[in-house]
C-alpha cells in the first residue's frame, strides 16, 4: 500500500447527497460518451464548468458587452466594474496585499513568460543562476532556458527521488550567491506531489533570490496565501479552477512589479505617448496591453465564488478520499505501478501497466466513456527520470465519485485481461 493509501484509508467521503448536488451544477457531466455515462477524470488538464460560469458568460455578452476602463457610457462602466470585481476576488482568494498586485494574463504559461521576459530582462545577467525542479511542466522550463541562453546565465535543476519528492538537501547545495531566481511548481501535474514551497521560498530568500510559484495545479485544491508563503510571484490558470480557458493570473509583489519593464506594448499599458517618448501606466495595467479577455475574466469570478461556496477544506477532504481509494484499488490490478507516491499529493493518480501502452489504455477507457489523460503530460524530463515514455493519468475533482473510480478499475482490469490473452 502506498503512503497515500495508508495515510487516508480511514478518510470518509462527503455524503453522496452533497456530491450529487455539486454534480447537478455541471451540465456537461450529464451525458453519455460512446454509449456509457461520462466519467471525467482529466481534471488536471482542465476542469469542467458550473452553470454559474456559463451563465455569467452568456449574461456578459447579452447585457454588458463593451470595452473597459476608458468608456464613459453605461455599458463600459458596467463591464469595467465586473472586470475589476474579479481582480478584487482574486486578491482575496490569494491573500494578496492589494488588487494592483493582480495581473490578468492568458494563463499560467503566459504568467511565467511575463516574469521571464520582464524580470529576467531587467535583472538576470551573465553568470547568474536560475533554479527549477525536475518535475516542472515545460512551461516552467523553456522560458528559463530561453532567458539563460539570451543572458549567458545557467539553469540548475533540483533532483527528485523515486517517490517524486524534491530533494531539499540537493536544493540547498544548488543555492549560492549566484542564484538570481527559483521557479518551482506548487503541485505536480504529472505526479500530484505537493512541494514544500514555503521552505523553498525561505531558503531562496536567504540567498537574495526571488521565487516564482507555478500554482496551476494547486489553486483549486489547496489554501493559498501568498503573503504567508512570502513568494515573489504566483501564477495560475482559471480553466483549472472551474473557470474559462484563456484567462490566467500573475500575482507579484508591488516593489518588484513597479521596477519591471513592460512585457508587451500597446494600448492600456501606456500613460502618455509621443513620437519622442512613451511613459507607462501604473501596475497592474502596465502589464495588460491591449483589450483583455473581458468576458472570461468576468465569468472567472463565478468560478472563484463556486470554490469559496464549498470551501477548500471540504474540497480537499473529498478529493483526498478519492485519491486514497483510487490508489488502493489501482494497486490491486496485476502489473500496474503508480508513478508518484509522495507523502503529500493533490488528487492525481499516474500509473503504468506492464506490457500495455498508455495510449492504448486511454483509447480503450474512452470506449467505456471514461476520460483520462495519457502521454508525458508536458513533463518529458520527468518521464526520462523514471525511464518511461509517459503514463496514464486519472485526476479527480470535487464532482467525482467513488463509483466512478470503481468504473475505472473495472475497465482497467478488463483491458489488462484482454491485452494479455
Amino acid at each position: 500500500m502506498s503512503s497515500i493509501s495508508a495515510q487516508h484509508s480511514d478518510t470518509t467521503f462527503a455524503s453522496s447527497f452533497e456530491v450529487q448536488k455539486i454534480r447537478e451544477m455541471f451540465p456537461i457531466l450529464h451525458q453519455e460518451v460512446n454509449g456509457k455515462p461520462l466519467v471525467y477524470f482529466d481534471n488536471a488538464a482542465t476542469t469542467q464548468k458550473p452553470q454559474s460560469v456559463i451563465d455569467a458568460l452568456n449574461h456578459y455578452y447579452t447585457h454588458d458587452n463593451a470595452n473597459i476602463h476608458r468608456g464613459i457610457h453605461t455599458l463600459a462602466e458596467r463591464a469595467t466594474a465586473a472586470f475589476e470585481e474579479t481582480r478584487q476576488a482574486i486578491q482575496a482568494f490569494l491573500g494578496a496585499r492589494e488588487p494592483e498586485e493582480i495581473i490578468f494574463t492568458k494563463g499560467t504559461t503566459d504568467s511565467i513568460n511575463l516574469v521571464a521576459h520582464s524580470f529576467g530582462k531587467a535583472n538576470v545577467k551573465e553568470g547568474d543562476e536560475i533554479i527549477i525542479s525536475a518535475m516542472e511542466h515545460h512551461s516552467n522550463i523553456v522560458p528559463w532556458q530561453i532567458l539563460c541562453e539570451d543572458k549567458g546565465a545557467k539553469l540548475k535543476v533540483i533532483p527528485v527521488n523515486e517517490q517524486g519528492e524534491i530533494l531539499i538537501d540537493e536544493y540547498q547545495k544548488l543555492l549560492s550567491e549566484k542564484t538570481k531566481l527559483v521557479s518551482v511548481v506548487y503541485a505536480s501535474n504529472s505526479l500530484g506531489t505537493i512541494n514544500p514551497v514555503k521552505e523553498i521560498v525561505d531558503l531562496a530568500h536567504s540567498y537574495g533570490a526571488v521565487v516564482v510559484l507555478d500554482g496551476a495545479q494547486a489553486s483549486a485544491h489547496l489554501e493559498i496565501d501568498v503573503q504567508e508563503l512570502n513568494c515573489d510571484f504566483f501564477a495560475l490558470s482559471a480553466h483549472k479552477m472551474y473557470g474559462p480557458t484563456g484567462v490566467g493570473v500573475l500575482y507579484g509583489k508591488r516593489r518588484l512589479l513597479e521596477k519591471m519593464p513592460p512585457y508587451q506594448a500597446g494600448g492600456e499599458m501606456i500613460s502618455n505617448v509621443s513620437f519622442e517618448k512613451t511613459t507607462y501606466n501604473d501596475i497592474p495595467y502596465k502589464f495588460e496591453a491591449g483589450t483583455p479577455n473581458i468576458a472570461d475574466v468576468v465569468a472567472f469570478k463565478q468560478a472563484i465564488d463556486f470554490i469559496q461556496s464549498i470551501g477548500k477544506a471540504k474540497i480537499q477532504a473529498h478529493e483526498q478520499a478519492l485519491l486514497a481509494y483510487a490508489h488502493q484499488q489501482l494497486e490491486q490490478i496485476p502489473g500496474l505501478k503508480i508513478i508518484g507516491t509522495a507523502r503529500e499529493k493533490v488528487s492525481v493518480a499516474s500509473f503504468v501497466i506492464d506490457q500495455v501502452f498508455h495510449f492504448d489504455i486511454g483509447q480503450m477507457l474512452d470506449a467505456r466513456g471514461i476520460a483520462i489523460r495519457t502521454g508525458h503530460h508536458c513533463t518529458q524530463p520527468l518521464m526520462d527520470r523514471y525511464g518511461i515514455e509517459g503514463t496514464a493519468r486519472a485526476s479527480f475533482s470535487v464532482y467525482n465519485t467513488k463509483e466512478e473510480i470503481d468504473n475505472l478499475v473495472e475497465g482497467l482490469s478488463k483491458i489488462v485481461k484482454m491485452m494479455r490473452k
